[in-house]
Formats: structure tokens, sequence, C-alpha cells
């Protein structure tokens, strides 16, 4: 009998880590060099950013007679100056915070509608207006706000201040129109809405079908799939989605400068008129403030500019921890 060799099959190269290495062409070289060319020029230019802001934060602070970060008064045309941040700040969180609680659960549920529970024929057109209600400017959200929005809130904020003024959060102690946070936070909400819903509508189109299937096998339900295979999946998405629209609640500039009643006051009663943010303070105030006062502008630009970077950090922690919690138990 004819004896039998094993094949010579060639091992398998190694697993490598780390950047993928060029291939030698010059495509591939220049697409090397200008993906790493744009990288280095984004962090040029943050840095940039950053060291402009400092620079004129500093003198502003410098010659401050009031805590810059515990004074309520803004007056930087003062004699002395005195001007602070912290109602901007408070107005700020808060409002955003009302915004987060309000659109995120809507945009989850939007989503996943769309995505597993909507037919083909209705799933689609209603994609697309999502998509597009993200792209309105959002001055036209400010006028639509302050023409619509802002009278009808008068109802909701009687109805909350007798069923849930007990809470203090709540309760309604002063008389006047309802251009207060908790408007603004709604008016952001809707703003938000379309970003969060879009972004963790493709996450959990991307959900492997396996995963689904085989949940369907074992007689789990449309829920119980949805529950186990779809949201564990697409956590990190959704985290990424909401921190995408926390940016933008942040920021908000021209909405929030049409709906709220300007006040350098801090309560806790948010359906009192009144407070103020950082974007809509710089600009209400930028084109009449002189030297100084644009330079104390640009102190307060220089929180929320710090404040957007922890928040993009804490989500960008939050989603590499799960990741690393995923592998482990993989």
């Amino acid at each position: 009998m004819a004896s039998t060799t094993p094949l010579d099959i060639p091992p398998a190269p190694p697993a490598t880590r780390g950047r993928p290495k060029s291939t030698g062409r010059a495509g591939d070289k220049i697409f090397l060099g200008l993906s790493r060319g744009s990288g280095i020029l984004l962090l040029v230019i943050m840095a940039s950013i950053a060291v402009f802001l400092s620079y004129r934060s500093v003198i502003a602070i410098s010659q401050d007679e009031g805590n810059f970060l515990t004074t309520f008064d803004w007056n930087p045309a003062g004699d002395p100056p005195v001007f602070g941040i912290a109602v901007l700040l408070f107005g700020t969180v808060v409002s955003s915070i009302i915004a987060m609680v309000i659109a995120v659960p809507i945009a989850v549920g939007i989503a996943l509608f769309i995505s597993h529970y909507a037919p083909r024929k209705l799933a689609a057109p209603l994609a697309y207006v999502v998509d597009l209600l993200a792209a309105v400017p959002s001055i036209v959200y400010g006028i639509w706000g302050a023409l619509v929005l802002v009278p009808y809130m008068e109802g909701l904020n009687l109805w909350l201040d007798q069923f849930f003024g007990w809470t203090y959060l709540f309760e309604k102690t002063e008389v006047g129109v309802a251009r207060s946070l908790f408007t603004v936070g709604v008016l952001l909400a809707i703003m938000i809405l379309p970003i969060v819903t879009s972004v963790s509508r493709e996450v959990f189109l991307q959900v492997p079908k396996m995963n689904e299937e085989a949940a369907l096998a074992l007689g789990a339900t449309r829920w119980e799939v949805i529950r186990l295979s779809v949201l564990p999946f697409g956590r990190s998405g959704i985290i990424s989605a909401s921190m995408l629209g926390l940016g933008r609640a942040l920021g908000e500039t021209m909405a929030v400068a049409t709906v709220l009643s300007p006040s350098f006051l801090i309560s806790l009663h948010v359906l009192n008129p009144g407070g103020g943010t950082f974007a809509q303070n710089i600009a209400a105030k930028f084109g009449e403030a002189d030297e100084f006062g644009r330079d104390a502008l640009i102190a307060s630009g220089l929180v929320l500019f710090v404040l957007t970077l922890l928040v993009n950090g804490a989500a960008r922690l939050i989603i590499a921890r799960r990741k690393e919690y995923s592998g482990a138990n993989a």
C-alpha cells in the first residue's frame, strides 16, 4: 500500500495589529498622507481655538471684580466690570437635561418602529421625513417656537403646576408668558429628536439578522427580540446619538434666543419666565459689546467649549467601557 503524506499547507500568516501598512502604490501613499494630514489639521485647529479662547478669556477674567464662576450678574461695561457664568451654566445644563429626558426615549421608540415594526412602504417615507427634519435651520424652529409653541405652553404649564406643583420643580410662582427654561427644553427636544432618531435607526438596522432569527426560533416575541438582541447591540450607538443631540442642545443659539426671556436669576422653578444660556447670551450681547465685553463673552464661550469637550469625552469613555465589557463577556 502506498504511503500517504500530508499535504504541505503553508501556515497562515500571523495576525498583525496596528495601523495598516501602505502597499507602495502612489494612490495609497497619497490617501495615507491626506488622511494623516486631515487628522493633524483637525488637532491643530482645535488647539488654535483653545489657545485663542484662553488668551482672550484671561484678559477679561483678570479685570473681573466678581467671581467668574459664581456671580449672577453680567455687566462687563460697568465700573468696575462685574460678570459671571453661574446663571448661564445653570440654564444651559438644565435646558439640555430637559431636552434629553424628553427626546431620547421618544427618538429610540421612533427608530425601533421604523427599523422593526413599520411596513417597508411606511418605513421608507417616515425615515425620509425624519432625516428632512434634521436639516431644518435653527431660526425656523425658533420662529415656530415663539409664534406657536410658547402660546400653547401656557396651558401645559398650568396643568403641570396644578398636578405636579408639589415637586417644587414644576411649581409656577411667577405670572408671565411661558418663555422659560422648560419651554426651551421642549423646543430643544424637538430639534434634537431627528438627529437621535436617524443615528439610532441606522444602528438598529446593523443588528445581525442571525441574532434576531435565533431569538425568534427560540420562541421569543417581537419585543423580546428587541430587548435581548437589538437594544444590547445598539446601546453604544444610542449613547453616541444621544451625545450628538446633547452637543446641539448645549450650543443651540438662535432658537433659544428667540424663545427665552433672558434674566440673570437662578430658580429651580423651571416654569417661571427667565433664565439664560451661554449661546443665547453671546448672540444677544455680542453686537452691542465693546472690546472688553467681547472678551468677557469669549470667556463664557470657553466654558461652553470645555463643557462640550467633557461631554464628548465622557461619551467616548462610556462607549469604550461598554466595548471592553462586551468583549470580556463574549
